[in-house]
């Protein structure tokens, strides 16, 4: 049976493919004056020693029969390192989306944060990364399109012919308002709030199938705290004699300890040579998610 086969991180690219993005029409966007915030990076500390514990639930199968899970997962800035010639922040998250470990990528400069892969990654997350998952100053509301991308290899055989899948792949991610927001660690003012989807077409490689997938994740991220909570939601419609999965997320920060930003990574940084301009294709590289960290994985 299909169910089960792909886990969260195969299904939307792992790390997420959090923070994604969810498309909102230019036209709604301008109908309300935008509101900027200049101190972006405050609300993405990655001091090396900052440390995150989340609450975590998920609800995952066919409808038939759904299965109800809770998960503890800690989320860790263990050091950077050189990737490419560029420095990145390292993340390690002990159980992100109850799916183990997992070790992410991060850049942050003076334009936004750049999400660069994950260990173990997936072969198509190895094609869509380096992308960006925020722009600085952050714009409330606003909306870009991160990616769309055709004819991917999905590094899965769905329909068991020895032939791994094509996928096209297409994320945006929006920023859509402040609320107060109540988790265990606490009540948050003005968190910012963003929303995130990820769509999927996946050819199967007999009998000229298709099958759909999407991933939609709402993240809330607090002033000098970080993320706080999100929730994500993937579907992955039916193939052949398998049901489709339905997959429910959701964790929220229980404690937390950050330390000042001063040395931080890339606060002032310039941006990353040659990508991230104004340029849209320039943001085309997707978990997740809002994976691990920042939460690519929303």
């Amino acid at each position: 049976m299909f169910t089960g086969q792909l886990t969260t991180r195969q299904f939307l690219a792992g790390g997420a493919c959090l923070l994604l993005g969810l498309v909102i029409l230019p036209a709604a966007l301008a109908a309300d004056e935008p509101i900027i915030i200049a101190q972006s990076a405050d609300y993405f500390p990655d001091a090396v020693g900052n440390r995150w514990t989340y609450r975590g639930q998920i609800t995952e199968g066919p409808l038939q029969s759904i299965e109800y899970k809770f998960f503890t997962n800690v989320s860790t800035v263990k050091e950077t390192q050189t990737i490419k010639g560029v420095i990145v922040t390292v993340f390690h998250d002990t159980n992100p989306g109850n799916q183990g470990p997992l070790t992410s990528f991060y850049r942050r400069d003076a334009v936004g944060i750049v999400y660069y892969g994950s260990d173990p990654g997936t072969p198509l997350e190895r094609q869509i990364t380096p992308y960006q998952i925020f722009r600085f100053p952050m714009k409330i509301p606003s909306s870009f399109q991160q990616f769309d991308r055709t004819g991917l290899n999905f590094g899965t055989d769905m329909d068991r012919d020895g032939i791994d899948e094509k996928v096209d792949v297409r994320g945006w991610s929006s920023l859509v308002g402040h609320e107060t927001i109540t988790v265990p660690a606490g009540t948050f003012q003005e968190a910012v709030k963003v929303e995130a989807r990820m769509t999927m077409r996946i050819h199967l490689s007999r009998g000229h199938r298709s099958a759909a997938g999407t991933d939609v994740t709402t993240a809330w991220f607090a002033k000098g705290v970080g993320l706080v909570k999100y929730s994500e939601r993937q579907e992955l419609s039916a193939v052949g004699e398998d049901h489709g999965v339905v997959t429910e997320i959701t964790e929220e920060l229980e404690e937390y300890k950050v330390n000042p930003s001063k040395d931080s990574l890339s606060q002032l940084d310039s941006p990353s040579e040659g990508i991230f301009t104004d340029h849209a294709g320039d943001h085309e590289l997707s978990q997740v998610v809002l994976a691990t960290g920042f939460r690519a994985h929303p």
